[in-house]
C-alpha cells in the first residue's frame, strides 16, 4: 500500500470511529400554547364557525388528546407545565402574576374576612417560585438552547421572570396578562393610554401596525434558525386568544358574513385572532420543515385554559357603564360593531367555561407531534395534565429527573409510542378561588367538591359520568353515595400529600351575616350600604351616597310590573328607577317612580306601579337610611300581570 493510500484508509477508519462514538443528535422540543383556547376552538376538535387548517394539518401528522385537561386560570398552567408540580404544591393557584410578589413569610391567609364567609382562603403565589427545578433549567444544563417568546405571567418582577428560570433568550413583557397592546407601539393600549410601565421586559416595537401574533412568530423563528445546529427548547406562548382582543380587521369582516352550522359560536373577533394563531403556527411547521428539523423534533401543541365564555357580555359592567370620553370607550365600541353581545367563545357541549372547575373551563386541546415515534392521526382517550409534560418530554429525552424536586405529573411517553398506558388512578384540579372547589377526575367519573355553597352552584358535592355526559347536566352525587365518599377519600389525600392550603373556619363568622350575603348572591346587591340580616329583616345602613338595593333578576318579568315592600325607616321620600334591555345606561329622566316613608318606627307597606316597558335589565330601590337611622325590610316583592314573580322574604332560611 502505497503513502497516499495508507493515509486515506487511516483517515476514513477514524472518522468512521468517531461517527460511532459521538452521541447521537439530540431530539429538539417545541411547545406551543394557546392562550385561552377552548376545546371546541378548531376545526380539529370539531369548530364548524373558526378556520384552523394549520391545526388540521398538525393534528394529521400527530396524537390528539381528547381528554387533556388545564387548570381553569392561566397562570397556574403555566406553573405546572414548567414545575410538574400540582398547583396545590408549587402554590400559584390564581391568574394575579401580573400583581407585585407578597411580603416574604406572610401569611397566605387574610388576617380577616366578612361576617358573612364561612372560611378564609388563602391567596395565590404571584410568581413561581425561584427554588423550583423548572424544565427549562433541567434541559439548559443538559446542554439545550433555552428560550421563552411571548407571555409569561409568573412574575412581575425581574427576579422572577423567564431569564432566572432556565431560559437564555427571551422576548416577553410585564405585568400580563394580555399584551400592553396587540398592534405596534406596543408601549399603547387600543385605548390609547401609554403604558409605559408594561414595557418591563425586553419586546420592541416594531413597524407601526404590526401584529403582535406575527411578531412573536418572528421571534421564534430567528431562534429556531441561530440553533439550527443544536439542541433546543422552543416556548412560544401566545398571547392570543386572550384580551384586550386585537385583531385584524380584514379577517373579522369575514368572519362576520360566516354562520355556524351549529348554532354555537359566532363572534368574528374571536375567529379572526384565531386565524392569526393558525397562521403562526404554520408558519413555526413551516420553518421546522425548511431546516430540515422536523423528524428530530418533539412538538407540542396546547392551551392553558377553557375558552372564555364570560367577558364583555351584555351582563359585563364595561359594556354598559363606559361612556364616550372614558378610556376604554373605543375598545368597547369596537367589541359592539363586530361581536355585539356575544362572549369571546362557546365550548358547547361542555359546560361553562374559563374560570370555571366544570369541563368548559379546563378540558383543552392537546396535540403531540414526534416523527417515527407517534402514529400519524392517532387519536387518545388518556387523561393528562399540565403536569404531566415535564416528565414526558424528560422522557422522550432520555434526560434523568432532578434529585431533590418533586415532581407530581406522570410520563405519558408509553401512551405516544403506543407501548403501554399512563397507570394513574386519578387526575386532581384545585382551584380555591372565584368560585372555590377542587376536583378528581378517575376514570369517567368527575366529583366536583366544594367547601360552601354558592348562590349558583347550591350543592357542594356534584358528581357526573362524562361517558355520559360530557355536558356535566346531571348531577348524580345523591344516587352513587359510595362512589362520592370514594372520590371525596381521594381529594382529602391530595390535598394532604401536596400541602394544599384548604380554607380555614373563619372566626368571625355570623350566620345572619351570612344570611344577608345569601340575599345579596340571590341578586339583591346593597350600594352605598351595608346589609345584614337580625330575626328576619334585612336592616340597611348607609355608607356613603343615596343608598339603593340594586338587582338584575327580574329579566324574565316582562313589564309593566308591581312592587310591594314591607318595610320601616326614617321619614323621608325616595324612588325606584329602572333601566330596560334595550337601553345602555339609566335614562337622566323618566323611569322613576317615587314613595314616600312617614317614618314613627311602624311598619308600612308599600305598593308601587312599576311601568316598565318590555324586559328590565336592571331595577334600583332606593332607601331613604339617613347616617343616623338605618331602612328595615321585612320582604320585597315584584309581580307582573302574566303571573311571573320574584321575591325576597329575609324571615325565611335560604335568602
Amino acid at each position: 500500500m502505497n503513502l497516499r493510500s495508507f493515509l486515506l484508509a487511516t483517515s476514513l477508519a477514524i472518522l468512521a470511529s468517531t461517527a460511532i462514538a459521538a452521541d447521537p443528535v439530540k431530539p429538539n422540543v417545541v411547545l406551543f400554547l394557546v392562550d385561552d383556547m377552548g376545546w371546541m376552538d378548531s376545526t380539529v376538535y370539531g369548530s364548524e364557525y373558526y378556520e384552523t387548517p394549520n391545526m388540521e394539518r398538525l393534528a394529521k401528522l400527530s396524537m390528539r388528546f381528547t381528554d387533556a385537561y388545564a387548570v381553569p386560570l392561566c397562570s397556574p398552567t403555566r406553573a405546572s407545565i414548567l414545575s410538574g408540580q400540582y398547583s396545590s404544591r408549587h402554590g400559584v393557584t390564581s391568574a394575579s402574576g401580573h400583581q407585585p410578589p407578597a411580603e416574604k413569610g406572610a401569611s397566605p391567609y387574610p388576617e380577616k374576612a366578612s361576617p358573612a364567609s364561612r372560611f378564609l382562603y388563602a391567596s395565590s403565589k404571584n410568581y413561581l417560585d425561584p427554588g423550583i427545578v423548572t424544565l427549562a433549567e433541567v434541559l439548559r444544563d443538559a446542554g439545550y438552547r433555552t428560550g421563552h417568546f411571548g407571555k409569561w405571567h409568573l412574575g412581575l418582577t425581574a427576579e422572577y421572570r423567564p431569564d432566572h428560570h432556565g431560559f437564555e433568550t427571551t422576548w416577553q413583557c410585564a405585568p400580563d396578562p394580555g399584551p400592553p397592546s396587540y398592534f405596534s407601539p406596543y408601549g399603547v393600549h387600543p385605548d390609547g393610554r401609554p403604558t409605559t410601565q408594561q414595557r418591563v421586559g425586553n419586546i420592541t416595537d416594531g413597524p407601526e401596525g404590526e401584529y403582535i401574533t406575527d411578531r412573536l412568530t418572528d421571534e421564534a423563528i430567528r431562534f429556531l434558525e441561530a440553533h439550527r445546529d443544536e439542541p433546543f427548547f422552543l416556548n412560544l406562548w401566545q398571547y392570543g386568544v386572550h384580551g384586550p382582543w386585537g385583531h385584524k380587521e380584514e379577517y373579522t369582516a369575514e368572519f362576520a358574513k360566516k354562520t355556524d352550522p351549529r348554532g354555537e359560536q359566532r363572534n368574528p373577533i374571536m375567529a379572526s385572532m384565531l386565524k392569526s394563531v393558525d397562521e403562526s403556527l404554520g408558519r413555526v411547521l413551516d420553518k421546522l420543515d425548511e431546516l430540515g428539523l422536523t423528524e428530530n423534533t418533539l412538538f407540542i401543541f396546547y392551551s392553558d385554559n377553557g375558552g372564555n365564555t364570560h367577558s364583555n357580555t351584555p351582563e359585563d359592567p364595561k359594556m354598559t357603564n363606559i361612556k364616550p370620553g372614558h378610556p376604554k370607550y373605543d375598545f368597547v365600541e369596537d367589541w359592539k360593531k363586530w361581536a355585539g353581545p356575544e362572549a369571546p367563545t362557546n365550548n358547547a357541549p361542555l359546560r361553562e367555561g374559563k374560570g370555571r372547575i366544570y369541563e368548559g373551563g379546563q378540558r383543552v386541546p392537546l396535540m403531540v407531534r414526534w416523527p417515527g415515534h407517534i402514529e400519524e392521526g392517532s387519536v387518545s382517550d388518556t387523561v393528562v395534565g399540565p403536569i404531566d409534560l415535564y416528565p414526558t418530554i424528560l422522557d422522550a429525552l432520555g434526560i434523568e429527573k432532578p434529585q431533590g424536586h418533586v415532581i407530581d405529573g406522570l410520563s405519558f411517553l408509553p401512551v405516544l409510542e403506543q407501548e403501554g398506558k399512563l397507570e394513574r388512578e386519578a387526575l386532581f384540579t384545585w382551584f380555591p378561588h372565584l368560585i372555590p372547589a377542587a376536583s378528581v377526575r378517575a376514570g369517567e367519573w368527575k366529583l366536583i367538591y366544594r367547601w360552601e355553597p354558592h348562590r349558583d352552584y347550591p350543592e357542594i358535592r356534584e358528581l357526573y359520568d362524562l361517558s355520559k355526559d360530557i355536558g356535566e347536566t346531571k348531577n348524580l352525587a345523591a344516587e352513587h353515595p359510595e362512589k362520592v365518599a370514594e372520590l371525596e377519600e381521594l381529594i382529602e389525600q391530595f390535598i394532604a400529600d401536596t400541602g394544599a392550603l384548604a380554607p380555614k373556619p373563619n372566626p368571625a363568622y355570623q350566620p345572619a351575616a351570612a344570611k344577608a350575603a345569601r340575599a345579596v348572591d340571590a341578586g339583591l346587591v346593597p350600594k352605598f350600604s351595608r346589609a345584614t340580616i337580625v330575626d328576619g329583616v334585612l336592616r340597611v345602613e348607609k355608607d356613603g351616597r343615596t343608598p339603593f338595593l340594586g338587582t338584575a333578576q327580574l329579566r324574565t318579568l316582562s313589564g309593566p310590573l308591581k312592587l310591594t315592600m314591607r318595610l320601616r325607616g326614617p321619614a323621608g321620600k325616595a324612588q325606584v328607577r329602572w333601566m330596560t334591555g334595550a337601553q345602555e345606561e339609566f335614562p337622566q329622566q323618566g323611569q322613576v317612580v317615587d314613595y314616600t316613608l312617614s317614618g314613627g318606627g311602624d311598619w308600612e307597606n308599600i305598593a308601587l306601579d312599576v311601568p316598565v316597558e318590555g324586559q328590565p335589565r336592571l331595577v334600583r330601590i332606593y332607601l331613604p337610611a339617613t347616617d343616623e337611622t338605618a331602612v328595615e325590610i321585612e320582604s320585597i316583592e315584584f309581580t307582573n300581570g302574566a303571573g311571573g314573580k320574584r321575591a325576597w322574604n329575609f324571615g325565611e332560611a335560604g335568602n
